[in-house]
């Protein structure tokens, strides 16, 4: 589980094939936080709170328990499995204005650990692997 490189505190830009994992909300809603920087820098779209907008690929993460966030972190593991030309960028998804903590987000993204494609937030891969230890 030694991981080398990790996603950054702050996405400036992306090539065409990377693609920027934010938390959302259902309705989609962009109005705040990496949801907004998603609409305003990589083509996220109003309205569309799951899954792959522009260059962006949008978590629910608002409005209820961490449990109901595991089958959008699942669908999201799906894809990015069955894109390995796309490269993904995931935010501290949920620990913002979702208000979640890395302890309670971090396992949700275990499976994504050995997917050479999908980068993590290094505070994500340093709780998972001293969960490990």
């Amino acid at each position: 589980m030694s991981r080398t490189r990790f996603s950054s505190e702050r996405i400036e830009s992306l090539r065409a094939d990377e693609i920027f994992v934010f938390g959302s909300n259902r309705q989609g809603w962009h109005g705040g936080g990496a949801a907004a920087y998603a609409r305003q820098r990589f083509g996220a779209v109003w309205g569309e709170g799951v899954g792959r907008t522009g260059q962006c690929y949008a978590i629910p993460t608002t409005g209820g328990v961490v449990e109901n966030i595991r089958p959008y972190v699942e669908q999201f593991i799906a894809y990015a499995e069955a894109h390995p030309e796309l490269t993904f960028w995931v935010t501290a998804i949920g620990c913002g204005i979702a208000r979640h903590t890395v302890a309670e987000m971090a396992p949700l993204f275990a499976e994504a650990l050995d997917l050479p494609n999908v980068l993590l937030p290094q505070r994500f891969v340093e709780h998972l692997q001293q969960a490990n230890e």
